[in-house]
């Protein structure tokens, strides 16, 4: 497990990871005075694995993240911290999606007692990918789906992930990002109906197929574009990913790929991992890619020195003017 970056780093944030992190993004500023800005897309629930067991794998249960927050060590007060950010203009939450699981599918792997996804379970875990890359059955791909009358479960739990995150925030959230960049079209007009204004994501949709074939149809979109609903569409053009590339000058990427956004007149919007800033299981994961953000942030403000941070949600209403 230790070859693929997410089993190796990732974990929720800690306590520790989010002073750094929030310390560090309050430290650059833009012209206005305004701090770096931080879009957390969220996932709101995990799977209830207690539930889930004593249901003998027949029924799906899921609590909201803030209770699994409660019994990770180092995490009780994270969400504190959260709010902390927030109030301070730092993060930004925004909707990710219920869970980032396959549900259908990974319930009935467990019924079936299918691959490994028992062993999995007994981690509290849904996935054991060893490779540098995922496994075939990681069950990440949430809004995927074998049959298309799984769209209807869909609706729901996007229903519920949407109040759930109103719950938890305290506001609705006017963006969404599909996990893995895979959803249906035909979950847009529910996702309107809860709020989203806004789709997140890459220059393509990955829109399911059926099947068992894993096969997709590739939708472009390109930025400020509409769908029939009137939500928009913002293509992330820039990133920082270390922990997955650990070979690569992340730095020097993405500031080539911001000024090409900004020569283009267009927004850069940067796409990052927590895996990038968790050192909750490997501290030099944190500690080794801390000072390299640092270092991008500070370029970016002396590089372009009128340049303004905002997060998604703001984001919103500049785009609707282009």
């Amino acid at each position: 497990m230790d070859r693929f970056p997410f089993s190796r780093y990732d974990a929720l944030a800690s306590e520790e990871d989010l002073s750094y992190l929030m310390d560090l993004l309050s430290s650059v500023r833009d012209r206005e005075g305004h701090p770096v800005v931080m879009t957390l897309n969220t996932i709101v629930a995990n799977p209830d694995f207690d539930r889930i067991r004593a249901a003998d794998f027949r029924e799906y249960h899921y609590e909201p993240f803030t209770e699994t927050l409660q019994r990770y060590p180092c995490h009780r007060n994270a969400f504190a911290l959260w709010r902390e950010g927030m109030d301070a203009g730092i993060f930004r939450p925004q909707f990710h999606g219920r869970e980032h699981i396959n549900v259908p599918r990974w319930l009935k792997s467990l019924q079936e007692d299918k691959g490994r996804a028992r062993l999995a379970f007994s981690y509290r875990m849904a996935d054991l990918s060893e490779g540098e890359h995922l496994s075939e059955d990681a069950y990440v791909d949430a809004l995927n789906y074998e049959d298309p009358c799984e769209t209807e479960f869909q609706k729901q739990l996007l229903r519920e992930g949407t109040q759930l995150f109103e719950q938890l925030l305290g506001y609705r959230s006017r963006s969404f990002v599909a996990p893995n960049h895979i959803w249906s079209s035909e979950l847009e007009k529910t996702l309107h109906q809860s709020g989203i204004e806004l789709y997140q994501g890459l220059w393509y949709q990955f829109e399911p197929r059926g099947g068992k074939s894993g096969r997709f149809r590739r939708r472009l979109h390109f930025m400020g574009q509409r769908n029939r609903l009137g939500q928009l569409f913002l293509i992330r053009n820039a990133a920082f990913e270390p922990a997955l590339y650990p070979g690569r000058d992340c730095v020097g990427s993405a500031l080539h790929r911001i000024d090409t956004a900004f020569r283009m007149g267009k927004p850069a919007i940067m796409g990052t991992h927590r895996l990038n800033f968790c050192g909750y299981i490997d501290r030099s994961n944190r500690e080794r890619n801390l000072p390299a953000f640092r270092l991008l942030l500070r370029t970016i403000r002396q590089k372009w020195p009128d340049v303004e941070f905002m997060g998604t949600d703001q984001l919103i209403d500049l785009v609707k003017t282009m």
